[in-house]
């Protein structure tokens, strides 16, 4: 398969939006992947589907316990809960900065471009997000565009559910590429 040994830590906390951890999840599973859903929780986490609370996802790995070293790339669920949660979590930060700084993938979806905009990889790149936070990623310095998905140097966004098989299509595309050694550091 596509993905054969190659490893993707998904960071989510309660409130991701349901479709955008599961897909993502299941597709690069299907590639082969094998991929552990990161949290700073233990044991289980809650999705937010649509408008009520979703259905819980167990916790592979405690966010204290994973280490970037092990992963080829980090997929980051949207919703506004999620992503709201864990941009005000140090360890969070640090651990998508990492894959940020060792030139992997790092992929976000919806609402999740916030802990680009928080680790400040956002600035000078291309990139989209749910609508309501277009102004919020042109702030911090991201060149905000609307389509299904943007890639700038290995990092992936996409604005929301409909995009997913896009999205997913492009973050398994991007780690068979491997390492954007390419990539330099926000401007």
């Amino acid at each position: 398969m596509k993905l054969s040994g190659k490893r993707v830590a998904i960071l989510a906390t309660n409130g991701f939006e349901q479709s955008e951890l599961e897909v993502p999840l299941a597709k690069l599973k299907e590639a082969g992947a094998k991929v552990d859903v990161v949290s700073p929780e233990k044991g289980e986490i809650k999705g937010w589907d649509k408008k009520d609370w979703g259905r819980p996802v167990k916790v592979d790995r405690s966010l204290g316990d994973a280490s970037v070293d092990d992963y080829d790339a980090i997929v980051l669920p949207g919703g506004q809960i999620n992503p709201d949660l864990l941009r005000i979590n140090a360890k969070a930060l640090e651990f998508i900065r990492a894959f940020f700084e060792q030139k992997k993938v790092v992929a976000a979806v919806c609402h999740a471009p916030w802990l680009l905009i928080e680790t400040g990889i956002i600035k000078g790149r291309k990139a989209t997000s749910y609508h309501s936070i277009k102004t919020d990623v042109i702030n911090a310095g991201g060149k905000w565009e609307d389509s299904p998905v943007v890639v700038d140097q290995g990092v992936v966004t996409s604005r929301h559910p409909g995009d997913l098989d896009a999205f997913s299509a492009k973050i398994i595309e991007e780690i068979g590429e491997g390492r954007h050694t390419q990539r330099t550091a926000a401007a």
